[in-house]
């Protein structure tokens, strides 16, 4: 997996999924492996994946949402009542450029 997001990057995919309409969505049946299957399979085509969860979803967004990132090998950008925001950056054709990371102070050369 890739290093954690910066706040930067992480503001950066909440603007790109700003209009985005959900990818997936979770309801009475909850989280089967078809579900998770779903969610890979959009994370492969898309990077960035907006996932809603009903009101009659058998689980609570927040609860799931840390575990539901680790069984998808994403990073959980974003979980917004309802709605999950999931990224992972695609291994062989990268769409989405994120900000570069700013070097850390210890990393700057002395002067």
């Amino acid at each position: 997996m890739e290093s954690e997001l910066t706040a930067k990057q992480r503001q950066y995919l909440r603007g790109l999924a700003h209009a985005q309409k959900p990818l997936v969505q979770i309801g009475a049946k909850g989280i089967a492996d078809k579900v998770i299957e779903q969610i890979r399979e959009q994370l492969q085509a898309h990077e960035l994946v907006k996932i809603r969860f009903n009101t009659e979803s058998a689980v609570e967004p927040a609860e799931v949402a840390a575990e539901l990132a680790l069984q998808t090998r994403s990073q959980l950008v974003q979980q917004s009542g309802r709605v999950l925001l999931l990224y992972r950056r695609h291994d062989q054709k990268p769409k989405i450029e994120l900000p570069k990371k700013a070097r850390s102070a210890s990393a700057a050369p002395d002067r």
